[in-house]
């Protein structure tokens, strides 16, 4: 196979070399060692923050199920009193909005936060800050958005937040705010882990792991990163457009001044149909190398799998309509929209097929991993059936908004996720904990559970089928509903207990460990078997199959000898191997940050910003966004400096830098992951402009004058070639304190961009447009508050530049800072071009 980078495949043959000392050993401890006492929490090891993150996770999915077991009892018979209107309504958003946003998504992140860096051999992920960043924030934010329940400040609008309902005109109190506000926070959280996934996937693998080697939950969690990048900008952009409408009264969604509630639809499922993906198709990946364990056989059909997690994530983009199917939409949309809802089913089931397939080619051993995996596979089925029946636009006329679509999503998600979820804590349980679970207690689990949830849900299909509405506190009697409530009321409390019991054996025999755990009880294959410390493994191991552990029976011992790669720290830090993304040949060592209190602090103080506006303590609200700002420049500004040593022995002679600039860089990927998160909600900004437009061209006024927006263009151009010269020039120092001319480059870039915004929003207010007109006046302007954003960004970094280079400690030609500020200006020039144009010239006068 041809070599990515010049790596000569021949090195590979000096392993496995001799044994190494012992003494490396408790060097790789004493460098990787994570604080003791209250410091542990600025611990950055993805051991801790894995950890804390399921536990955290798992909470929220304990605390949702009570409001749904508080509202089962309000619904076991008709006219109950015992939640009120109002308060079912709290009850009834929380449960949606938690189990959706607060335990799916990050359940899955944190799955694979704890994995991943076994799994693929690595010290750790490329940011373990980021990863300590991404947890706090979920973690304050989640907590501080939950306890709005017990002081009467819940949403109430639903998990959906539907305008008009959940405008200031029918929702004035600032329940919805702590909904919006909170819910664009903590998907902020679950983007940072998204760039930690993508970048650690693709540059973290072991040497040899090539794509076609990964394991199949890698394969999961990088299509699951990659749709979060896509998927989660739209939530962030309509939560924002309908707390800028409420706070400023700027008519995004307002149809009497040529907004449409219909966008906030449009934008908010584009999000929420692929949200349902996002969170099967982790799981997916963790029941592929399940099945695999349960029947000691390799996966049927290893690259169907991948093509399927694939096209699963490609499919449900196009499929968000079809929860808009009784919006009168066009026929042809609604057409086409079914047939998308129903080809995205193929994939699913080539990957159920596949799962299939392997149990009945090898011996399935009954164990408590084994039950859920097979109850897994025939609640989701079930669950996938009737959504084929509810993608049929006549069917979905009669089942929408019914108690049918509750049973079907619950029977898709817990199906999808849940058993899968709990499958994985008995499977790999046994990486952190020093003691084994109960293997009859987790039988009595699995078994109340999956009782539980047909008891519960199953019956909603038929009241759905007879007319009970969705989302309703309560109904009447003599409607031949209330037996069938009933049932699902004792369901429920059947399926909370298998929890009760899962959480006492917890208590009762988990013990977190880092070290000394009780391993591999299952007897999977793959690399998290390894022997490993809070360094991951000994040395890093070169891989030649998909299931090593299975068929290089000596591996585990080698690689716990140091026989592989950096069995040694080569610089006296922490350090991870970044290899190339398709075939992973060695490219250069990574020195990785330690435990840090900065990450911890940036996520507090951005809670504080968040919720501030919520109460509308704007001046306080400044303040700590102002903290948040000053934290995370403190913990970025240890990393990226000067090392006198260019090269290190990764083991067996094998010389690699340390560090790199360009496209080979961890820092350029995970850069340009977050400018398509960027430009992903300027997309979908332009898609809002042009969906109010279709729907009111006649609100629509002329544009300013074309040599206005000549001007304005010229501006950003002229900014572009700045940012590219600037790191040219750069380039050209090589070896040599820049000075201040890069520097300087890039603030005139910067100052070029904030008076092309000024010039932009100037031209527009003497049209006589206005944010608060009209569906264009606001769409026009947020675009603007858009792009200002960035520029606030490109700011900062232009600051955190100049400081950089006054200290000294801007050398070239690996110091990464020069290479992302001027590449981050670069784009917000593109994109205020963009933004510019397109209202300028479309529609025109």
């Amino acid at each position: 196979m041809r070599s990515e980078t010049g790596f000569d495949h021949a090195l590979y043959a000096r392993f496995p070399t001799e044994k190494q000392p012992d003494a490396d050993v408790e060097e790789l401890r004493k460098i990787w060692a994570a604080p003791t006492g209250w410091r542990r929490l600025t611990a950055v090891n993805n051991n801790y923050v894995g950890f804390w993150y399921v536990v955290t996770a798992f909470g929220f999915f304990v605390a949702a199920g009570i409001l749904a077991l508080a509202m089962r009892v309000q619904l076991a018979a008709p006219m109950q009193d015992f939640l009120g209107v109002d308060t079912y309504n709290q009850f009834f958003t929380m449960h949606g909005t938690v189990m959706m946003f607060l335990f799916a998504v990050p359940m899955v992140e944190a799955i694979g936060i704890m994995l991943l860096p076994q799994m693929l051999a690595a010290r750790d992920l490329p940011f373990p800050r980021l990863s300590a960043y991404a947890f706090w924030a979920y973690f304050v934010g989640g907590t501080l958005f939950f306890l709005s329940l017990f002081v009467g400040l819940a949403p109430d609008g639903g998990w959906f937040m539907y305008p008009p309902l959940s405008s200031i005109a029918f929702s004035p109190g600032i329940n919805a705010d702590f909904w919006l506000l909170g819910i664009g926070f903590i998907e902020i959280s679950a983007i940072a882990g998204a760039i930690e996934i993508i970048v650690g996937v693709m540059r973290t693998r072991a040497p040899g792991m090539t794509l076609d080697r990964m394991p199949m939950f890698a394969w999961a969690m990088l299509v699951f990163a990659v749709m979060i990048v896509v998927a989660f900008p739209s939530v962030i952009l309509c939560t924002m457009l309908l707390e800028i409408e409420r706070a400023f009264n700027w008519p995004f969604f307002d149809a009497t001044r040529g907004g449409d509630p219909m966008l906030w639809q449009h934008l908010f499922w584009f999000f929420g149909h692929p949200e349902v993906y996002i969170i099967f198709i982790p799981a997916a990946g963790l029941m592929s190398m399940m099945v695999t364990t349960v029947a000691r056989t390799e996966l049927v059909g290893y690259r169907l799998n991948v093509l399927a997690l694939v096209a699963t994530g490609f499919i449900s983009f196009g499929v968000w309509a079809h929860h808009m199917f009784t919006t009168d939409m066009p026929r042809v949309s609604a057409g086409y929209f079914s047939a998308a809802s129903m080809a995205v089913s193929l994939p699913a089931g080539i990957q159920v097929f596949a799962w299939i397939a392997t149990l009945a080619s090898g011996k399935i051993r009954w164990n408590t991993p084994s039950l859920f995996v097979v109850g897994s596979v025939l609640v989701f089925t079930m669950g996938g059936l009737t959504g084929v029946m509810v993608g049929m636009v006549p069917f979905d006329w009669q089942a929408h908004d019914t108690y049918f679509i509750v049973a079907h999503l619950h029977y898709v998600l817990i199906g999808g996720m849940v058993f899968p979820m709990f499958a994985a804590f008995y499977h790999w349980h046994g990486m952190a904990s020093s003691r084994a679970l109960s293997e009859r207690v987790g039988k009595w689990v699995f078994w109340l559970m999956f009782v539980g949830l047909h008891i519960t849900f199953f019956p909603m299909h038929l009241t759905g089928l007879m007319g009970m509405p969705r989302r309703v506190y309560t109904y009447l009697p003599g409607r031949e509903l209330d037996l069938l409530n009933l049932i699902s009321t004792v369901g429920a409390f059947v399926m909370a207990a298998g929890v009760l019991l899962f959480i006492i054996d917890c208590a009762l025999r988990f013990r977190f460990t880092t070290d000394d755990d009780v391993g591999n009880l299952y007897g999977g294959g793959t690399l998290e078997w390894l022997p490993t410390g809070l360094y991951s493994t000994r040395s890093i191991p070169m891989i030649t199959s998909r299931e090593p552990l299975w068929d290089q029976p000596p591996l585990a011992r080698e690689v716990e000898e140091g026989r592989y790669f950096l069995p040694r720290s080569a610089t006296g830090r922490r350090e991870t191997l970044i290899t190339s993304p398709i075939l992973a040949e060695p490219q250069y060592l990574q020195i990785m940050p330690g435990p840090s209190g900065w990450p911890l602090a940036a996520a507090v103080f951005t809670a504080g910003f968040f919720l501030s506006l919520t109460v509308q303590a704007y001046p306080f609200a400044i303040f700590c966004g102002a903290i948040a700002v000053a934290a995370t420049l403190r913990w970025l500004w240890e990393t990226d400096r000067p090392i006198k040593q260019e090269t290190a022995d990764i083991g067996a002679g094998i010389q690699v830098p340390i560090a790199i600039t360009g496209p080979s860089s961890h820092g350029w990927w995970a850069l340009n992951t977050l400018m398509v998160v960027i430009g992903m909600i300027g997309f979908m900004a332009l898609f809002a402009y042009l969906y109010l437009y279709g729907i009111n061209p006649e609100v629509w006024s002329a544009p300013p004058p074309l040599g206005e927006t000549a001007l304005i263009v010229g501006l950003e151009a002229s900014a572009l070639l700045g940012a590219w010269g600037g790191r040219k020039v750069l380039a050209r120092r090589h070896g040599k304190h820049p000075g201040d001319l890069p520097w300087m480059i890039e603030a005139l870039a910067v100052a070029l961009l904030v008076g092309a915004l000024w010039l932009d929003v100037a031209g527009w207010q003497a049209t006589g447009l206005g944010p608060t007109k009209n569906g264009m006046g606001a769409t026009v302007f947020m675009l603007a508050v858009l792009q200002a954003q960035v520029l606030i960004v490109a700011v900062i970094m232009a600051i955190y530049l100049a400081l950089r280079e006054a200290r000294g400690i801007m050398t070239t030609p690996t110091n990464v800072t020069m290479d992302v500020v001027g590449r981050f200006v670069a784009f917000c020039a593109v994109q205020g071009m963009v933004f510019t144009i397109l209202p300028r010239v479309f529609p025109g006068a």
